[in-house]
């Protein structure tokens, strides 16, 4: 049977949405402010009128399209708060033009959050979840709240406290999560040396990046090596191995085989495809990652 790719379609925020986006911008509502960001991939005309696309922040993109500058009135706080469902956490404009969330992941936040609280209606051991490339942390706040023990873990010292700054403002405060500064790989390595074990693992890696201590990753030289350790990571009865990229020259094929492969023999099954945000304007769907996601087989009654 031929492989078929999913669509994962974050359509359930109310303090977030994709207004509009074309002629490779992308026009966006985070709470009650409205933002303008490059994105190279909307390569067609806007459907709204330019008169439309008004705004409190501009991201000016520098050389390379990533780190820039923001255009911005004294309207627009150095930071706010947003909610995804009852999940409040604190948005940003950065120098790297991120909001300091991705709106796309929520498409895994509620599979995992599911996954974690059917795992913790089993047993009074709370599950241990990996989250590594962990940036802002909502993925791990979204499993902590569910009744995970969290490990995350980020390269960059800011992030970290970014992600601390949205545990607080979420009121997790005393959910057990370890956040860890730390290079991704080598952390996953001494992982596997320590004999620990988890039951999910979230990887968002980049497709270029530098430790701590000025290891480099780069994606498609480092990630079978990382694959490899997170596999011997996994527990003997796991739930979720979760793999998602951005600006790579790969195919969702690529995730998906290399997922495949290094999770051979586990009862469960991988898929994969897109991560797309849906449009207001006229109905598109903007694509904004690629990802591979490998899923425990459910139960017939779970099913």
């Amino acid at each position: 049977m031929p492989m078929v790719p999913r669509l994962l379609i974050a359509d359930d925020w109310s303090d977030y949405a994709l207004l509009d986006s074309g002629n490779r911008r992308k026009l966006e509502r985070a709470g009650p402010y409205r933002i303008i960001r490059p994105e190279p991939q909307a390569l067609w005309p806007p459907g709204l009128s330019e008169n439309d696309w008004r705004a409190d922040a501009v991201f000016e993109a520098g050389e390379g399209e990533e780190r820039g500058t923001w255009q911005h009135g004294p309207a627009l706080p150095d930071s706010w708060v947003l909610h995804y469902g009852d999940l409040a956490f604190v948005a940003r404009c950065t120098p790297f033009r991120h909001l300091g969330f991705f709106p796309e992941h929520a498409v895994h936040w509620r599979r995992i959050a599911a996954a974690l609280s059917a795992r913790r209606a089993e047993t009074d051991q709370p599950p241990a979840v990996l989250n590594l490339f962990g940036y802002s942390g909502l993925a791990s706040l979204i499993a902590a709240r569910a009744g995970a023990r969290v490990t995350h873990v980020d390269a960059s010292k800011k992030a970290i406290g970014y992600a601390v700054e949205n545990q607080r403002q979420a009121g997790l405060e005393d959910r057990p999560i370890r956040w860890l500064v730390d290079d991704a790989v080598r952390f996953a390595e001494r992982e596997v040396r320590r004999g620990r074990h988890y039951e999910g693992i979230i990887l968002d890696p980049p497709k270029y990046g530098r430790g701590p201590k000025g290891e480099v990753w780069r994606f498609h030289e480092d990630l079978p090596r990382l694959l490899a350790a997170c596999r011997q990571l996994l527990g003997t009865d796991p739930l979720f191995v979760i793999l998602t990229a951005y600006a790579v020259q790969l195919s969702f094929l690529a995730l998906h085989h290399a997922l495949s492969h290094h999770l051979d023999g586990l009862d469960g099954a991988v898929e994969s495809g897109e991560m797309v945000l849906p449009e207001e304007s006229i109905g598109r769907l903007l694509p904004t990652a690629i990802f591979a996601a490998w899923h425990k087989k459910a139960e017939p009654d779970e099913a």
